[in-house]
């Protein structure tokens, strides 16, 4: 099949559904389906592009000349749509609140190509710019959901929010994100990233990684932190992931809490050096607000590490088998990671349970797999539905 990806942006900064764009990719090229991703030159990682490109995939990014947030205008795809569309077999496109999908939609029906939809939990209107989230989906988004020969949901939570926005059962499929764990079979050795950071081997380790936005619920876990450090004053907090709007409010709050041990916030960590963090670190904690899925809390379990998570992680029936989930309080939060902390046989049981749940529930083969299945049904479909057309005038 020749396939057509399409995102917004490509750089792992803006978050995880890059990467799985990425790796579904990759692997789809590996099984000689013939893969393009057009995207938008907005914060485009050229260095992470060509990793991509080395695995026999096309990127394309257009020139992006305005944007709102991540609303990125490049007018210059309508040109390249017009000339290229036709060749493709099916059109995969992920997030939905993008100019790319607004215009990707509206030539592959012109062109009588079906296309997928992965929101990647952007669906409901939650958080911030719910009004222009509004307005969009009165304008375009809904026309984009109705269109869409199936939605790709990536839990139970997330089908059901399509289904709250109008779209039928039957056309939603749901599959989880796999991981590549080839990427994890050969881990850095054990006291790296603590080494660079200079964190002594007796200090335990407490790590979020992913962006800085408020949505991550960061705020929470600061308040935590502050509370382990009255009965364990060596724990070491680290944050670590791009600034995505939030990390000065973080900062105000850390001096607010007047938090003798400050966390220490890293930056973007990328390759190995994000490797390393998860096998030095004794816990991973996503205390988000809300999040669909969790390619981090998959990583940590790849990686031999435990995890604690929030009850508004649509992620956390998975995790209540190898791990902890608490609602979000920061009292309960920090009992939970206390718990890990001084649990020794805990952490050893969660961290089986996970690498055994990743590796049979998570794995990008059985991703993949799912797929091109759902990729087969729907050009078919679209096949038969071409001949029966032409038949009847």
């Amino acid at each position: 099949m020749k396939i057509l990806q399409v995102i917004a942006y490509f750089s792992p900064k803006f978050g995880g559904d890059i990467n799985v764009c990425s790796n579904l990719s990759k692997e789809l090229a590996k099984g000689n389906h013939e893969v393009t991703i057009i995207t938008s030159d907005f914060g485009f990682d050229s260095q992470y592009a060509n990793t991509i490109r080395d695995a026999g995939v096309e990127v394309i990014p257009f020139h992006c000349i305005a944007h709102y947030g991540l609303f990125l205008y490049t007018p210059s795809i309508k040109k390249w749509l017009q000339k290229n569309l036709k060749e493709f077999d099916i059109i995969h496109l992920h997030n939905y609140r993008s100019f790319q999908n607004i215009v990707v939609r509206s030539y592959a029906i012109k062109y009588g190509i079906p296309y997928i939809m992965q929101a990647h939990g952007s669906v409901l209107r939650i958080v911030e710019k719910q009004f222009l989230k509004n307005a969009f989906d009165l304008v375009w988004g809904y026309k984009i959901l109705q269109n869409a020969s199936k939605c790709i949901a990536l839990t139970k939570t997330e089908s059901d929010q399509y289904v709250r926005m109008g779209v039928p059962e039957d056309r939603i499929v749901i599959i989880p994100n796999g991981l590549d764990l080839s990427q994890f079979s050969n881990l850095p050795e054990k006291g790296t990233f603590r080494l660079k950071y200079g964190i002594p081997d007796n200090e335990p380790v407490i790590l979020y990684l992913g962006r800085i936005h408020k949505i991550k619920g960061i705020d929470l876990l600061i308040e935590a932190y502050s509370l382990i450090l009255r009965e364990l004053p060596h724990a070491r907090l680290v944050i670590a992931g791009p600034d995505d709007g939030d990390l000065s409010q973080i900062q105000e709050r850390i001096q607010r809490l007047k938090i003798g041990r400050k966390p220490l916030i890293t930056g973007l960590l990328f390759g190995r050096e994000k490797l390393a963090a998860y096998v030095d670190a004794d816990v991973y904690v996503l205390p988000s607000i809300y999040e669909a899925f969790s390619n981090t809390v998959l990583e940590a379990w790849a990686c031999g590490t435990p995890v604690i998570v929030t009850d508004s992680c649509a992620i956390s029936p998975v995790v209540q088998h190898a791990g902890l989930v608490v609602k979000r309080n920061p009292t309960e939060l920090a009992t939970a990671i206390k718990e890990l902390l001084t649990n020794e046989s805990l952490r050893r049981e969660y961290s089986k349970n996970g690498k055994l749940l990743v590796n049979s529930e998570f794995n990008i083969e059985s991703m993949i797999t799912k797929i091109e299945r759902c990729y087969r049904q729907i050009v078919q479909a679209n096949v038969e539905y071409r001949e029966n057309e032409n038949l009847y005038y």
